[in-house]
């Protein structure tokens, strides 16, 4: 178990912000709606999330960056969120060409349109360094990960505290409330919407962490939460 002492302190920061009403307030409103039924896909698939973007994603170097596509544990979304994490802090400027100023993109914002949290993570992407480690799946922290997520869900609980015993085998945590799909996911982490310290979007980007557990599950409250836990 993770000494509490050591875990940063944007790890104990939450995102609060997925209410379906307020949407629209969030820059999220042209994001895909997330189904009401709840479904995991088990299915094992080599498609690379960010193809849809730029053919430049097929290119063997980025299928090289799937480290979870082999490990049982995981769900699809959820290798695919490790995926598309990897690919971010391999090629942030790709990232944010073919993604967030690319006008074909459902996830481009006019300029006039874009908030402060939006336009600071393009200005971020725009210098960031090309992180060459990938992360990699650690079953302590997918453990971690699904505990908590799990157990937030039953109660619709939002935060890191843990519940009903549940280990904290983490050093970074990101918990997300509202998607199930992996881009959605990273994306809100990363835009970080509605918090200052914008921390999530540091421990996301942080060549610190080496290794990773992410957890997808149904949420009382949001309909789903997703918690990643991360390791040095």
């Amino acid at each position: 178990m993770v000494n509490q002492k050591k875990i940063l302190t944007p790890c104990l920061l939450f995102i609060f912000l997925f209410s379906f009403a307020e949407k629209k307030n969030l820059f999220f409103s042209d994001f895909q709606q997330p189904v009401k039924k709840w479904r995991v896909n088990k299915v094992h698939s080599n498609l690379n999330p960010l193809a849809s973007f730029s053919p430049e994603w097929n290119a063997a170097k980025f299928k090289n960056l799937n480290t979870a596509k082999d490990v049982s544990y995981f769900s699809q979304e959820e290798k695919d969120v490790i995926w598309i994490l990897n690919q971010v802090r391999h090629s942030p400027k790709l990232f944010l060409n073919t993604v967030l100023l690319n006008p074909k993109s459902k996830y481009y914002i006019a300029p006039s349109k874009r908030n402060y949290y939006y336009s600071s993570l393009v200005r971020e992407l725009k210098n960031a360094p090309s992180i060459l480690e990938s992360l990699i799946a650690n079953e302590k922290a997918f453990e971690s990960a699904k505990c908590h997520a799990v157990e937030s869900g039953k109660i619709g609980y939002v935060g890191h505290d843990r519940i009903n015993n549940c280990q904290s085998n983490f050093y970074g945590e990101c918990c997300q409330y509202g998607y199930t799909d992996p881009m959605q996911i990273v994306l809100a982490l990363l835009i970080d919407n509605n918090v200052p310290s914008l921390g999530h979007r540091k421990i996301c980007l942080s060549p610190d962490y080496k290794s990773v557990g992410v957890s997808i599950q149904p949420h009382t409250t949001y309909l789903y939460n997703a918690v990643i836990d991360f390791l040095y």
